[in-house]
This record gives C-alpha cells, structure tokens and sequence, in this order.
C-alpha cells in the first residue's frame, strides 16, 4: 500500500505541471504586468459600485469553500498535536522521570491549544460566510 503523503505530494506536482502548461503560460507567453496593461480600461459608468459589491465574482464560493477545507484540515492536525503532546508529558513526566523538560512541553500544549481554539473559531466564523456565498435558490 502506497503512502497517503507520496499520493498527495504525486498530485501536487501533476497540478503544477498542469498549471504551468497551461495556454498562455508558456514561454510565449507575455509578462503579467503588460498582460494587465493591455487590458480594456473600465470606465465607473460600464460597471455600478453598488451592483459590484453585492455579486461575488465567479468561483468566489468554490475558492472560499477550498480555503474553508484547509483550515479544517489544519484544524485536524492541530487536534492531532494537542493529543501527541499529551502522550508526550505522560511519557516525560511518568516513565522517564525527567520533569524539567515537562514545563517545556507544557508550554507547546498550551501554545497548540490556544492555536485549536482560534482557527475553531474562525471555522466557524468563515462556514456562516461560505453560507451566505452560496447561490439563492
């Protein structure tokens, strides 16, 4: 059986590589400040501010839920971390006898879990915006 990491990390490079074949990536391709320069000039009157901040651009609800899945990922892993630290006083503290390294661990635990509890806090604060993202139906 294959490693989890080795078949992610295989992705990635095949997205990069994905991504820098892309049409108009290529050598050809012209740099992205003349690219934006070439651009038609917007006049106030084609687009109304009102209307611009009401719509969400195209993908801004697929972007915000991929960003709302890494943070739950991140979130996972930091549980993950509070749980091997515990393991880690118990060992330190318990069977090795070496306290003066408890204090040490101590303060990571308690860094990592104050970590867990702000990015619990902005999961929940960025689902309500995912939320409001989504299409009407």
């Amino acid at each position: 059986m294959s490693d989890p990491r080795n078949v992610a990390h295989a992705k990635k490079v095949k997205q990069e590589k994905a991504h820098h074949q892309a049409p108009g990536t290529g050598s050809d391709a012209k740099p992205r400040k003349q690219r934006k320069t070439e651009a038609a000039p917007k006049t106030p009157e084609s687009e109304p501010v009102e209307a611009s901040k009401v719509e969400q651009g195209p993908g801004e609800q697929e972007k915000s839920v991929a960003v709302l899945s890494k943070l739950k990922d991140m979130e996972f892993h930091s549980r993950a971390n509070i749980e091997a630290l515990a393991g880690l006083i118990l060992t330190i503290e318990e069977e090795l006898k070496q306290k003066e390294f408890s204090d040490a661990i101590g303060e990571l635990y308690a860094a990592q879990d104050g970590f867990h509890a702000k990015i619990a806090a902005l999961i929940e604060s960025y689902e309500a915006k995912c939320e409001s993202l989504k299409p009407a139906q």
